[in-house]
């Protein structure tokens, strides 16, 4: 006996497999929190009854794997309102800064911040991803900027995916800025940050290593340093790249075997191929570009023909995408970058897996991954990008439990 059947649902499975991967009168069924057998309902060995335990009626809904937020930012202190009015007042990014604020100003919020304040405000935000159909979720460090408080912040993350329904990755994101304390001496800070590394990794708080390579943050070089630490101790990398100019940042990723290479505006066509060499994930964020009113669009036509993979992500966090809901990450992505509503579903379920590392037990809905699925009150899937501000969700299914 299986623990639990469901059936009679219209299944995107996301695998390759025709459109949207789709099974009409389809049937998931569940044991332990994984899917042992999935298809159509009419090739099951015998009655749903007589096979499991639980048999539930989809009704004929819409099923989709667990959605994927494979980059956020969400633990951490204060907000940015202030600036958002300064950027409508003429001032840019770059500017504010160069200036104190940006990452700075959310560094210091952070670290007067104790864990359980971190923790109530990061809770919300999960919250509102999860009340959407997500399952799983990365969240990075990378606003406390010393060993103690990057710590707090994962700490946090940890505590967060035991808390509530979601598989939950964390990314030790040092390299994210200089803090105030070593203004004009990166290379320093990049050496403190390696020396973070040995705690960071015995501490078993952080599932990858992520760094900002931009202007405004840290030279390649600089990042190639964090990404040897990173190796020595056993821990894939993910890079902030190519967002406000082209440093070489995609290459550099893909150099490392990085997991994900992640906003890619300024990308060129070195770095693309790069990328497809190395099978690193393109995570794009239009929620970023929208919020800082960029103009330069990612070169999704050239990972289309060098079949990079694309993932989609909130890039939720105080300053650049004050953004919890993945639902219109889908419609922003179609409408943004022009990718179609199936590419962009495929961004938060099987490349958002892939992005994460966790390609082999989710992302699409077959037989031995985890029993992690959405159902909607929809009559295509393509409706999931095409409302705005809509959340047609029936309920979601977390190891094969009914939420």
């Amino acid at each position: 006996m299986w623990d639990a059947i469901w059936s009679n649902g219209r299944l995107a499975t996301m695998t390759l497999e025709g459109p949207y991967g789709t099974v009409e009168k389809g049937a998931i069924a569940v044991e332990s929190g994984r899917i042992v057998w999935i298809g159509a309902a009419a090739d099951l060995p015998g009655r749903p009854e007589d096979l499991a335990r639980d048999h539930s009626d989809l009704e004929g809904r819409w099923v989709t794997p667990g959605l994927i937020d494979c980059h956020t930012h969400l633990v951490y202190g204060g907000d940015r309102a202030k600036e958002f009015e300064l950027r409508l007042q003429g001032a840019s990014y770059e500017e504010i800064a160069r200036h104190g604020g940006g990452i700075v100003s959310t560094v210091e919020a952070t670290r007067a911040a104790s864990e359980q304040n971190l923790f109530d405000t990061a809770q919300t935000r999960l919250a509102a991803l999860i009340a959407e159909g997500v399952t799983t979720v990365e969240i990075k460090s990378g606003y406390g900027l010393d060993l103690a408080n990057e710590l707090k912040q994962l700490r946090v993350a940890r505590l967060l995916g035991k808390s509530l329904p979601v598989t939950l990755r964390t990314t030790f994101l040092g390299a994210h800025a200089v803090p105030p304390e070593f203004v004009g001496r990166a290379d320093d800070y990049i050496e403190a940050v390696i020396a973070m590394m040995p705690e960071v990794a015995a501490s078993g708080l952080a599932d990858a290593v992520d760094a900002f390579c931009e202007g405004i943050a840290f030279t390649p070089d600089q990042t190639a340093r964090v990404f040897e630490a990173a190796g020595r101790h056993g821990l894939p990398v993910k890079l902030h790249a190519d967002q406000l100019s082209d440093l070489g940042g995609a290459a550099l990723a893909a150099r490392f075997r990085a997991l994900s290479a992640d906003h890619l505006e300024y990308t060129g066509e070195a770095g693309v191929a790069a990328m497809a060499a190395a099978e690193t994930v393109a995570v794009l964020l239009p929620g970023a570009f929208y919020f800082l009113r960029e103009t330069k669009l990612p070169p999704i036509e050239a990972f289309r023909a060098a079949a990079v993979p694309i993932a989609l992500a909130t890039d939720s966090n105080p300053g650049s995408s004050p953004l919890t809901s993945l639902l219109t990450v889908l419609n922003m992505a179609c409408t943004l970058f022009r990718m179609t509503p199936e590419e962009a579903l495929a961004g938060v379920t099987r490349h958002g897996a892939k992005a994460l590392g966790l390609a082999d037990s989710h992302g699409t809905l077959e037989a031995g991954k985890a029993a992690d699925f959405a159902v909607w009150e929809i009559d295509q899937p393509a409706e999931l990008a095409y409302r705005i501000g809509f959340n047609p969700l029936a309920f979601t299914v977390k190891a094969g439990r009914r939420l």
